[in-house]
């Protein structure tokens, strides 16, 4: 495991070298692993096409999976916490997450191999995630992020119409979307959103979701390779999973939610000694000694209901099989 610095000074010359290198990292971006063989103290796939993709398959009728999430008057603590430095003024937009404890006949090692989404990364008898969410791609000399923000069950009367309409889901998109460019601003030049609110449906064990995205892009200068380390960390933590204005919402955090995040929310990565491509670490389960525990949670402004925004984080807990 590598420091903060450690792990910039690495990076940067992988990228200045041309050399792949596959690479996590926690929230804040204080403890990073990085490879740059073919070690096998980590598994990472990234499929950008994963809709298409064949994966190994489960048998539903004999799969067991039971979350058990907190209640919604704990889950009310929290979230009044984050309401409260809303309304006076320390925040437009924080992210509250908890941790659901889950029973599954599935080892972190299956859950991997079944899963089906853009980003699966597997620390074997630890944690594996799979996660749906870009955080950066670089391609060329151009960045690209793709903020996530609205998630809707699909098979609800007319869900995509109800998202996009949902005056509470376009706040959060549009401060999340705001918060992207203006952290891509700080590595490139000519940031703008090239796409605004588009939905993407996500597969899982017991039903269909709908999320609603967006598209940021930048130009960087064209020594970007050789700066990689410096470029990642000066964009973390990832925007979509802290909240607005950056600094001020990161304390609201540490104090609202009931446990350290640890890996969960950080970020994980592949560089093929050209182009980057790095997922956001949500969808993501832990093992905790012989009890897997599920993190997830959602944006909250102050248009937030406690009631949807409970369900929305029992929602996310789930398997993309």
């Amino acid at each position: 495991m590598l420091t903060k610095n450690e792990a910039i000074s690495r990076l940067n010359e992988l990228g200045a070298a041309g050399l792949p290198f596959s690479f996590y990292c926690d929230f804040l971006g204080e403890q990073w692993c990085v490879k740059s063989s073919e070690e096998q103290y980590f598994r990472l796939d990234i499929d950008s096409d994963f809709s298409k993709s064949q994966q190994s398959t489960v048998d539903r009728k004999l799969l067991t999976f039971k979350k058990k999430p907190i209640s919604l008057e704990k889950f009310k603590q929290g979230f009044n916490q984050v309401i409260h430095q809303i309304n006076i003024g320390n925040s437009f937009l924080t992210n509250l997450t908890f941790e659901t404890p889950i029973e599954t006949n599935l080892s972190l090692e299956e859950i991997f191999a079944y899963s089906k989404a853009k980003y699966k990364l597997l620390v074997p008898d630890k944690f594996v995630v799979f996660s749906p969410e870009t955080f950066v791609k670089i391609n060329g000399d151009h960045i690209y992020s793709y903020p996530m923000k609205g998630t809707i069950d699909a098979d609800l009367p007319n869900a995509e119409q109800t998202i996009m309409d949902d005056v509470k889901e376009r706040a959060e998109h549009v401060t999340i979307a705001d918060l992207i460019r203006n952290d891509l601003s700080q590595v490139a030049e000519k940031v703008e959103v090239t796409k605004f609110r588009y939905i993407e449906q996500l597969e899982t064990n017991d039903k269909k979701l709908l999320q609603v995205s967006s598209e940021v892009k930048g130009k960087l200068d064209k020594n970007w390779r050789g700066e990689l380390g410096s470029i990642l960390s000066r964009l973390l933590p990832a925007g979509s999973i802290s909240g607005a204005p950056k600094p001020e919402t990161l304390k609201i955090i540490q104090k609202a939610e009931s446990y350290d995040r640890g890996f969960y929310t950080g970020i994980c990565g592949h560089f093929d000694g050209e182009s980057l491509d790095t997922g956001v670490m949500i969808r993501f389960i832990k093992k905790d000694n012989e009890t897997l525990i599920f993190c997830s949670g959602g944006g909250i402004t102050s248009f937030s209901q406690a009631e949807k925004e409970y369900q929305e984080m029992v929602d996310k807990v789930y398997l993309p099989l």
